[in-house]
C-alpha cells in the first residue's frame, strides 16, 4: 500500500528535507539550481537544526534553513505558505540577520561573508511573470553591480505551469509544489538528489513520529492564520465603520491599523518578542508597548 507523501510546503517537513544533516547533498543540489554559481557549491554546514516540540507547535515560530557554504557564503531559505503582506520586508530583515550575525564585534566589515536569503512562497507575490526573480543592488542608471554580498531570491510556486527539463530548479520547485504528482514522479531519474528527496520524504511519511509532528505543525499554522484572519476582519469592521463618518480612504487606513494592532495582541499572548512584533506588523516599539 503506498502512503501519500506529506507537503513539503509545510515548513516542518521542508526542513527536514532541505536541512538535514544526515542529506546535505538535497540541499546542494536545490541551491546550485537556484543561484548558479560560476563554481558550484560543493559542501554545506546547517547552522540551525532546532526542530524541538516546541518549536513545532509555536505558530510565530520560524522553522527556516540556514547553511554556510564551502566558499563561506550564508545561506538563508525559508518556506512560506500564506502572504502575510509583509514578505519583502520580512525578507529584508532576514537577510540583515544572517549578514549582521556573522559580525559579532570581532570581525572586519571587509570581512563580512556574502549572504543570500531564499524564499519560496505558495502565493503570488511580484508583478514579474516568472517563477523565480533574483535581486540584486545595481546602479539604476548603469545597471553596474554595487556589491554581490546582498542577493534576495523568489520562488512563486503558482507561476510555474510547466516543468522546463533543462531547468533542475523547476524540477525542485514542482516537487516542493506536489511530490505526488506523476510528472515530477517521472523526472526523477534524471536528478539523483531529487530520488534521494523522494525516498527521505516516503520515510517521514511513513514515521508515526514525524506525522505526529506534520499534524501538530499543520495545527499550529492553522491556528495562526485564524488569528491573522480574524484580526484583519476585526480591523476590516471598525475601519469601515469609521469610514462611514471620515471617509473610504480615512476607514480603510485606520483597518488597516487596527488589523496590526489585534495582530500584536495576538502575537504578545503567545509570548513573541517586540523585536518580532515590530516586524511583523510595522508598528514601533512604543504603540507595542502601549498595548501591554
Amino acid at each position: 500500500m503506498c502512503t501519500k507523501l506529506f507537503e513539503p510546503k509545510v515548513d516542518y517537513v521542508f526542513k527536514n528535507l532541505f536541512g538535514s544533516e544526515k542529506h546535505p547533498k538535497i540541499l546542494i543540489s536545490f541551491l546550485n539550481a537556484c543561484i548558479k554559481p560560476e563554481s558550484p557549491i560543493v559542501s554545506v554546514q546547517l547552522k540551525n537544526t532546532e526542530l524541538s516540540k516546541e518549536y513545532i507547535e509555536d505558530s510565530f515560530s520560524r522553522l527556516d534553513v540556514l547553511a554556510k557554504t564551502d566558499k563561506g557564503e550564508i545561506i538563508n531559505i525559508e518556506m512560506q505558505r500564506a502572504d502575510e503582506k509583509n514578505m519583502v520586508k520580512r525578507s529584508l530583515y532576514y537577510w540583515s540577520k544572517a549578514y549582521s550575525g556573522e559580525y559579532g564585534g570581532k570581525s572586519r566589515y571587509s570581512d563580512l561573508p556574502r549572504t543570500v536569503c531564499i524564499n519560496v512562497l505558495d502565493f503570488n507575490l511580484l508583478l514579474e511573470s516568472n517563477y523565480h526573480n533574483k535581486y540584486i543592488l545595481k546602479n539604476d542608471k548603469t545597471n553596474d553591480i554595487l556589491t554581490d554580498t546582498m542577493e534576495i531570491h523568489f520562488i512563486e510556486l503558482p507561476k510555474m505551469k510547466k516543468i522546463d527539463e533543462k531547468d533542475i530548479l523547476s524540477m525542485w520547485a514542482a516537487f516542493i509544489n506536489d511530490p505526488n504528482d506523476e510528472r515530477v514522479i517521472e523526472l526523477e531519474s534524471m536528478v539523483k538528489e531529487l530520488h534521494e528527496a523522494r525516498i527521505e520524504l516516503a520515510r517521514i511519511s511513513r514515521d508515526p513520529k514525524e506525522a505526529e509532528n506534520y499534524r501538530l505543525r499543520q495545527n499550529a499554522m492553522n491556528e495562526r492564520m485564524n488569528a491573522l484572519l480574524e484580526a484583519e476582519d476585526k480591523g476590516i469592521a471598525k475601519g469601515l465603520i469609521k469610514g462611514i463618518a471620515q471617509g473610504k480612504a480615512e476607514g480603510k487606513a485606520e483597518g488597516e491599523r487596527l488589523a496590526k494592532v489585534e495582530i500584536a495582541k495576538i502575537s504578545l499572548k503567545n509570548g513573541l518578542s517586540v523585536e518580532m512584533i515590530c516586524e511583523i506588523t510595522g508598528l514601533s516599539i512604543e504603540e507595542i508597548e502601549a498595548i501591554k
